[in-house]
């Protein structure tokens, strides 16, 4: 994780269902779904004046040390969050073994 991004802090946005780090005055999320322990994290957005920087792989570190530090279980139907975890296969340790999807991590 980039040096300056890991003071940052990660806010679970309950009112709009999104897990969000701030930068700079503007706001990287990832919408999630939640069914009892399990957490569906389904889009992940990064404003156009923070892309390129590293922002969104910092948002999905710090919300997949926040769930599992929680004991969720994770349903990465986000394509980005996907991609993140067969990139860093330890992370597919918090997958649902259920998740259709979960054999091409």
């Amino acid at each position: 994780m980039r040096e300056d991004f890991k003071t940052i802090p990660l806010v679970k946005n309950e009112t709009k269902k999104r897990f969000e780090i701030e930068v700079d005055g503007h706001f990287a999320f990832i919408n999630y779904g939640e069914f009892g322990n399990q957490i569906a994290l389904v889009h992940t957005e990064v404003p156009e004046a923070s892309s390129g920087r590293g922002v969104a792989a910092v948002l999905v570190e710090k919300t997949l040390n926040y769930l599992e530090a929680q004991g969720n279980s994770l349903l990465p139907f986000c394509p980005y969050v996907f991609a993140y975890i067969k990139k860093h296969p330890e992370w597919k340790r918090i997958v649902n073994p259920k998740f259709k999807g979960y054999d091409k991590l």
